[in-house]
């Protein structure tokens, strides 16, 4: 099991400086990433941080942790503008990338800006997008005409540090599943700010559906003072990210948290 920071990007940390302070402190505390969420929280009247600028700042602030979203709504955003930022992100942090992708659970963030809000199209638009990305990180030349999305002969470069950036898909429906399946892990929805909402057996039964053994990352979102990481790690997670928010106290007690929790 690995232990990482799943990180708001809301509240308090909508203030950059703050997940940087975290995520130092994780990376001195030998915890093994940091992620963020990727809301647009404004449109609900809450302040909301940028999730590529902070991940920017915590590349450059920290050394060893692996670093991400968690997740991006893909549907969202462009694709090749994404790609974009992945690849340089992970030069900036000399390989350190795990991109975590799915639906969206919010419509007001897609409405409020006129992007779709129908579940089906999200789920093409996030299925096209991840395949494009992937063309275009091989740097070959890549011509695609998709139903949502078309490139004219690109070839992009620089390409990411890794050979292949992992690729987690969030989300439980059976639907998820399925994408994740194809991809490279599963990052369960698996607590809210109330505390945990999977239980081992249901994140067990969950990667029987998946169906993969092969170095196949499961990471659970969770909460150190009502789950039992181990319990998780022996339903078959690899990763505990610990969900970190203003509901879990002042960024003194997070610091605390960090300092002596899971990892002590």
């Amino acid at each position: 099991m690995r232990y990482g920071i799943c990180l708001a990007n809301i509240g308090s940390y909508a203030d950059p400086r703050v997940g940087v302070r975290v995520a130092e402190a994780a990376d001195a505390a030998g915890w093994d990433g940091v992620f963020i969420w990727d809301h647009l929280a404004f449109v609900w009247d809450a302040p909301a941080a940028d999730p590529w600028v902070t991940l920017s700042a915590i590349a450059a602030s920290t050394s060893r942790v692996r670093i991400g979203t968690a997740v991006t709504p893909l549907a969202r955003r462009r694709p090749h503008v994404v790609a974009h930022e992945l690849a340089t992100l992970d030069r900036l942090s000399d390989g350190r990338v795990i991109f975590g992708a799915g639906l969206g659970g919010s419509p007001r963030e897609f409405g409020s800006f006129g992007e779709p809000t129908d579940p089906k199209i999200r789920a093409e638009m996030l299925d096209e997008g991840l395949e494009l990305m992937r063309e275009l990180w091989s740097g070959a030349p890549v011509t695609h005409h998709g139903k949502h999305y078309a490139v004219e002969g690109v070839t992009f470069a620089p390409p990411p540090v890794q050979e292949r950036i992992p690729i987690w898909i969030g989300g439980n429906r059976p639907a998820s599943l399925r994408r994740a399946a194809r991809w490279d892990g599963w990052l369960a929805d698996s607590a809210d700010p109330t505390g945990m909402t999977l239980s081992p057996d249901d994140v067990a039964q969950r990667i029987e559906q998946i169906g993969r053994d092969d170095g196949f990352d499961v990471a659970v979102l969770g909460q150190s003072d009502r789950g039992d990481p181990a319990a998780y790690e022996r339903a078959g997670a690899t990763w505990w990210l610990e969900n970190v928010h203003d509901m879990r106290g002042t960024l003194d007690d997070v610091l605390e948290l960090i300092h002596g929790a899971p990892r002590a």
